[in-house]
């Protein structure tokens, strides 16, 4: 494998954790400041790999596990086992078991949700977070996710991913590595395949994989997604309406947690969704009152497409607060 030494460094762990087992990969001194890293769809614990590096080398004990019903973590049958409180109930058993009070949190994507939701759930177990790609919005009083998606249509792709079984069988038509190499190349302005496609259909599936990716990183990606398929991380999808229903209690509630929330100018979010008109007029700021943005030039897989200046923005964020 690429890189085989750096990942000798790593050191791998299975953890017990709110009922079920956690592969957990960590970097860097056992009795450093622990940074505990949360990755989005479809990633892994790898996707922080040049995170860690940096993290270790800078006097910092990088904590990445594989989430619930990804890699070699557990993938419960049942898909209600995948609420947002299940997922952060995991990261404090996590937390209890490696017997650290406090950490720093980084997050992308479906990762940077989570830790949204450990900030606003456990705020006493977060030193700082660093986030990316996917901001904390306020929960709707009346309309459930769900509806409110339904303005971009039957092929949005978090549509798509609520019926059981449907985006499984569309995947299934193509290899995991073609999957992958889909969505990890995602350029176009939205996720919303035209009128009887399924959005797998819809992306284009690249020649080669994205540069910041090597051929045996991708590969260690595809095993992993081949053994368990898409079930689990689909099931996060599918849970967004009773999260919403249990959210409930925490309407209005806002973040209190020093932050720094990285974008990439080109991420998909941006252009479909709103996210930079929403975070530069500071909707974002007046729910997460202490924080701080960064814009930057990339696309949505922003750790790894431009690791370097996303780990300087880390680094001197932490630094910043210690």
């Amino acid at each position: 494998m690429a890189n085989k030494e750096k990942f000798m460094e790593v050191r791998h762990c299975q953890v017990a954790t709110n009922g079920i087992m956690m592969h957990v990969a960590e970097q860097g001194d056992l009795s450093a400041t622990p940074v505990l890293l949360l990755h989005g769809f479809p990633e892994l614990w790898l996707s922080w790999r040049q995170q860690m590096d940096a993290l270790a080398a800078n006097g910092y004990r990088a904590i990445a596990p594989d989430l619930r019903g990804y890699g070699d973590t557990d993938v419960p049958d049942d898909p209600t086992a995948y609420t947002i409180f299940h997922i952060v109930g995991d990261l404090i058993g996590l937390l209890d078991q490696l017997e650290l009070s406090r950490v720093f949190v980084v997050g992308h994507d479906w990762g940077a949700t989570v830790a949204w939701h450990l900030c606003l759930f456990r705020p006493d177990r977060v030193k700082a977070l660093v986030n990316m790609g996917v901001p904390f919005f306020e929960r709707h009083p009346s309309v459930k996710p769900t509806d409110q998606f339904k303005v971009f249509g039957e092929g949005f792709y978090v549509t798509q991913f609520q019926e059981a079984g449907r985006a499984e069988t569309s995947f299934a038509k193509y290899d995991v590595l073609t999957v992958l190499k889909k969505y990890y190349s995602i350029k176009i302005d939205n996720l919303t395949a035209p009128p009887g496609m399924e959005i797998i259909d819809f992306l284009e599936a690249p020649t080669s994989h994205p540069e910041w990716f090597s051929e045996d990183e991708l590969q260690y990606f595809s095993e992993k997604f081949q053994k368990n398929g898409f079930t689990g991380p689909f099931n996060y999808y599918r849970n967004m309406d009773m999260n919403w229903a249990l959210m409930a209690p925490w309407q209005g509630a806002k973040i209190q947690v020093p932050t720094k929330f990285i974008l990439g100018d080109k991420d998909i979010g941006c252009i479909s969704f709103g996210t930079s008109m929403y975070v530069k007029s500071g909707g974002l700021k007046s729910i997460v009152p202490n924080l701080e943005v960064v814009i930057i030039d990339g696309h949505h897989f922003i750790q790894q497409e431009k690791a370097e200046e996303v780990t300087s923005e880390i680094l001197s964020y932490f630094s910043s607060l210690c």
